[in-house]
């Protein structure tokens, strides 16, 4: 090291450097820690009202439907209904279950007087998207649906979600409006959100309904610890510089 590189003048403008970028990175660790932290209470309280929720006895359509056109919220409050499955109509939103690539089957249920509401009746492996393919899982008759209400979100979560491949019936997140065009029925006869169906007592019956996930993880925590001592850290680091400048070392 040069004499110059070494003089006082040198070492208080390194120390000032190193004071005001660590200032900024403090601050950023910080803000991560507590953005973690307000994360961890959202979720907690999240996953208090899931549990709450689902522990309900199911309420009628009519009345769920009620509740929405009030302005409350209905995700996973838990609904039945009844109607007939409009399979020639179904869409297929792509996902993993057990640990196999698939889909989600979202199918209008026929209420009475030409209403639909899309029914996410569960999981069918990758291999059987095509219905023909499949031909139990297309009932005729009436069915009991019971499940769980879920709101329709009004974009893709993020841009690391795909595009939905409409025209192959591939859906990546769920795009009401694009699933009811496909159908080519009139949008306002389709209930504004969808119903996730329960899991079949035989579980061997395709599709494999109960597919809400209620058990969301909570890592939120491990983070804000992480964010925060990594801070503390660099605070350590900034103090132990800071003393050897002031000791002329």
């Amino acid at each position: 090291m040069t004499a110059e590189a070494a003089s006082p003048t040198n070492k208080k403008k390194w120390l000032l450097l190193a004071l005001f970028f660590g200032t900024i990175t403090l601050a950023v660790l910080v803000s991560l820690g507590t953005w973690q932290v307000k994360r961890l209470i959202w979720k907690e309280e999240l996953l208090a009202t899931i549990e709450a929720r689902t522990a309900d006895e199911p309420i009628a359509l009519a009345e769920l439907l009620k509740r929405f056109e009030s302005g409350d919220d209905i995700e996973y409050v838990p609904v039945k209904t009844q109607g007939y499955f409009d399979h020639d109509n179904e869409q297929h939103f792509f996902a993993t279950f057990d640990g196999l690539s698939g889909y989600y089957i979202y199918t209008p249920l026929n209420l009475e007087k030409d209403r639909y509401v899309f029914v996410n009746r569960g999981f069918v492996p990758y291999a059987l998207k095509d219905a023909k393919a499949r031909p139990e899982t297309l009932v005729s008759f009436a069915q009991d649906v019971t499940g769980l209400a879920r709101k329709a979100p009004k974009e893709k979560a993020g841009w690391v979600v795909p595009e939905n491949d409409v025209e192959k019936n591939v859906f990546h997140w769920k795009d009401m409006d694009a699933m009811i065009a496909r159908t080519g029925k009139p949008a306002d006869q389709f209930l504004p959100f969808f119903i996730d169906q329960n899991r079949n007592s035989n579980r061997s019956l395709l599709p494999f309904g109960g597919v809400t996930m209620i058990n969301l993880p909570n890592n939120h925590l491990q983070y804000a610890v992480t964010w925060f001592g990594l801070a503390l850290t660099l605070l350590g680091v900034l103090g132990y510089y800071l003393i050897r400048y002031r000791r002329g070392s």
